[in-house]
């Protein structure tokens, strides 16, 4: 049987994101929303770098009501409604006042599939159910009133576990990060990581 460990506080507290954001392939996210504990593999990021990263909502120090939450301590929840429609999930990571983030792309399903085709209103299981930022939320039923709140806490309702699950660097993929073409010069950078092989991974740009 796997061996079950909630990541601490100094795995998010890494100074690189970009190290973080491929050290959380493999992980494990778990939501006890409603009561219902639905669980994926982590298979697909992207790395967001505060100040000066043109796609970070943080750029050039940007402060407002939404992105106040980037900048605490990492080990916090950052989810933000895109397109007024999609709820993306990302965990802040950094020291306080850095606003690095990493955003979920995509989860292979591991426990409680039922609740999760319940959610995503699907009757077989298909990659589409958790290939995206956007549809993972939907499945386990993570939304904008989870902003802010604690991922090492023991009493919250998210949080992500190390189920002993190893993705070495020759299982990785890189490549430009998806919807950033406002971006500029660092729309190019190969931030957007995938576990290779993976039918879970949200399609190739």
């Amino acid at each position: 049987m796997a061996t079950e460990k909630r990541l601490d506080k100094s795995f998010y507290l890494q100074k690189d994101v970009l190290t973080a954001s491929k050290a959380l392939l493999g992980k494990y996210l778990v939501s006890n929303i409603d009561g219902r504990i639905t669980t994926g593999m982590i298979v697909e990021t992207e790395a967001y770098r505060g100040s000066d990263d043109k796609a970070c909502h943080a750029y050039n120090n940007r402060y407002t009501e939404r992105t106040k939450v980037m900048y605490r301590e990492g080990g916090v929840a950052y989810v933000y409604l895109c397109y007024g429609i999609h709820h993306l999930f990302n965990v802040v990571t950094g020291k306080q006042g850095e606003a690095h983030a990493v955003l979920i792309r995509a989860l292979e399903p591991i426990d409680n599939i039922a609740t999760m085709l319940q959610r995503r209103k699907m009757t077989k299981i298909q990659p589409r159910m958790t290939a995206g930022p956007g549809t993972l939320t939907k499945a386990l039923g993570i939304t904008t009133q989870y902003s802010g709140i604690s991922l090492v806490e023991k009493d919250t309702p998210i949080w992500i576990e190390d189920r002993g699950t190893n993705i070495i660097e020759d299982q990785i993929i890189a490549s430009p990060r998806v919807g950033v073409d406002y971006a500029e010069e660092c729309a190019a950078w190969d931030w957007r990581f995938r576990v290779k092989d993976s039918r879970w991974t949200s399609k190739a740009k």
